[in-house]
């Protein structure tokens, strides 16, 4: 009795994880309704706290294919709660890409929680924990664009289309970063359990570079150019149109002079 007790509560939605989900309701219908005064402001709760939302889906998506995996005490950590303060790296997880939003509108891939690859047998285990929190990405951008894709935006309000079309492409550059065969990222995650010992050695020391070596890439004109090129066809191929990401992304800097274009209200 006592430990299935105990292992409900590891598994118990955070009170803190419900108070983020509430916000992004409340400021979801108010962009929906109009009913804000600043409609930039409302687009901008909605889109931080989504966002929030969806990092705390990428953390539990690691830890949860971890539990199953073999990794019995993420539950302990309080990893499955979804609760953004038990990450072990809270900084990098959650405050550093929510600031990376507001600065530069890019959707930046936080630092995973911690997972004892020692209890996790089986190379293809490992492979999936590292997947898991890019496709929870992944999904959070399907469901966003689902509108544009499924020609489904009759009754939608401009505003929430915006709203929905800046989220998607947050989604779709953390997903793709992410992914990025790098030491430090996920993508280096999964292929790392498939590479020779000696290999892995060597590229260890370099480890806790990996992540901070993509974003000072991502100042070299050449390589932002080509990244947010792909970005782009990716979002053309979900339907989402440049004008409808461009203005979310606007509206989302309220504090910013809006171009006469994205005015809405």
């Amino acid at each position: 009795m006592t430990t299935t007790t105990h292992r409900h509560d590891e598994r118990r939605i955070s009170p803190v994880f419900l108070a983020i989900l509430a916000v992004m309701a409340v400021t979801g219908w108010a962009v929906w309704t109009d009913f804000a005064a600043l409609p930039g402001l409302a687009i901008f709760l909605f889109v931080t706290s989504a966002w929030i939302v969806s990092l705390c889906l990428h953390e539990y998506a690691h830890a949860r294919t971890a539990l199953h995996g073999g990794d019995i005490t993420v539950g302990a950590r309080g990893y499955l709660t979804l609760n953004p303060l038990a990450y072990t790296h809270a900084v990098l997880s959650i405050v550093l890409p929510v600031l990376f939003v507001i600065m530069g509108g890019i959707g930046l891939p936080g630092g995973a929680v911690y997972i004892d690859r020692g209890l996790v047998r089986g190379r293809w285990k490992h492979s999936v924990i590292s997947a898991a929190g890019p496709l929870a990405n992944v999904l959070f951008a399907v469901a966003c664009t689902a509108p544009f894709w499924l020609d489904a935006l009759d009754g939608v309000p401009t505003g929430f289309q915006y709203a929905l079309a800046f989220l998607a492409f947050l989604q779709v550059t953390a997903a793709l970063l992410n992914l990025l065969p790098v030491p430090g990222l996920d993508g280096y995650g999964v292929v790392e359990p498939w590479l020779s010992y000696n290999v892995k050695r060597q590229i260890e020391p370099y480890a806790p570079y990996g992540f901070f070596v993509v974003i000072a890439l991502l100042f070299i004109p050449a390589v932002n150019g080509a990244f947010f090129d792909a970005i782009d066809a990716l979002m053309r191929a979900l339907g989402v149109p440049e004008l409808s990401r461009y203005c979310g992304s606007e509206l989302f800097r309220f504090w910013q002079e809006q171009p006469e274009i994205c005015k809405i209200g």
